[in-house]
């Protein structure tokens, strides 16, 4: 019987005994696939993944682990103190609280600002002009200087180009002492700030314009929309998504602002324009104490992570009901 399937299949080899070297075959095969996108994953993501690692989530959680200590960052002295250190920022440390709302207005008014600014100059330069492109370059070339050069140099534009030009027109504006006092130290900070980032956000903007379909656009204008009612009703909900993205970036660098604050006033007059991450950094590396400066940086994460979420999870809804 086994000699009559064999002539009639063709094949001397038994048909289970053929499906099971086939199966042998294929498995080995398919082992090294999964060996090499293993080893492909590894070459390509490994190094990225383990530079990470090393430099932000190590960092991170040793940063949990000191906020709970009494560290000072010289030593190897480490004693464990639990909540005392969140109890005195909340307590006791009055300038923490004091850079904490200066931090909070000026990320508001900095977030208005930038983004306002950058939507105008955005609009100004999708216009169909002979010098758009220039005015594109000319705009964003601020965002290429670093924070702290920037600084510095527009500390020498308050303090001796506007001295030059208050002496020359005696307008007041130019004469005031703007990095010696209080009120002016911030808006300085901020005129600085916007200065710096509105031409980086008015490249989103003007990518997000771009894509606004100029058939609707004719369309309404056909309709008798003036140019306020296209800009509401179909440019603003058209570039929602942009607006997310520029909502989150603005946020996220406003709250973080560190080198042109350092730069611009080192915290002063008499820590007056402080910002919560020059005070984090006087505390840590300063003042040598790490541990509080590590429980003020944890709160600093968590309110700033607890904010862009929100915004971003408000801001992606109104874009599904655009």
């Amino acid at each position: 019987m086994d000699n009559q399937t064999k002539l009639e299949n063709g094949n001397s080899t038994p048909l289970n005994l053929t499906k099971s070297v086939n199966v042998s075959k294929s498995v080995p095969v398919k082992n090294n696939k999964k060996l090499k996108k293993a080893g492909l994953f590894a070459l390509f993501v490994g190094p990225a993944f383990l530079t990470f690692t090393l430099i932000v989530l190590v960092p991170f959680i040793t940063g949990i682990y000191y906020a709970f200590t009494d560290w000072n960052g010289v030593t190897g002295t480490v004693n464990w103190v639990g909540f005392d250190n969140f109890k005195y920022l909340f307590t006791e440390d009055k300038q923490f609280q004091q850079s904490f709302l200066l931090t909070l207005k000026y990320t508001t008014v900095a977030i208005i600002l930038t983004n306002l600014v950058g939507f105008g100059l955005a609009l100004m330069v999708s216009q169909m002009l002979k010098t758009s492109n220039i005015l594109r370059t000319v705009f964003f070339l601020p965002n290429l200087i670093g924070g702290l050069l920037l600084g510095f140099i527009w500390q020498f534009i308050f303090i001796r180009g506007f001295a030059s030009i208050g002496e020359l027109t005696g307008i007041n504006l130019f004469e005031m002492a703007w990095l010696g006092d209080e009120k002016t130290a911030f808006w300085g900070i901020v005129i600085v700030s916007v200065w710096q980032g509105a031409g980086y956000i008015m490249i989103i903007y003007l990518a997000a314009l771009q894509n606004v379909p100029q058939d609707i656009v004719e369309a309404a204008r056909i309709d008798g929309a003036n140019r306020w009612q296209v800009l509401r009703h179909i440019t603003m909900p058209m570039v929602a998504p942009a607006v997310t993205i520029c909502l989150f970036l603005t946020i996220s660098s406003s709250f973080k602002v560190f080198d042109v604050n350092l730069s611009l006033t080192n915290g002063g007059p008499f820590k007056s324009t402080e910002m919560l991450a020059l005070n984090i950094y006087t505390e840590a590396f300063v003042n040598n104490r790490y541990g509080i400066g590590e429980a003020k940086a944890l709160i600093f994460f968590i309110v700033v992570a607890a904010i862009t979420t929100l915004q971003v999870m408000i801001t992606k809804r109104r874009e599904v009901e655009s």
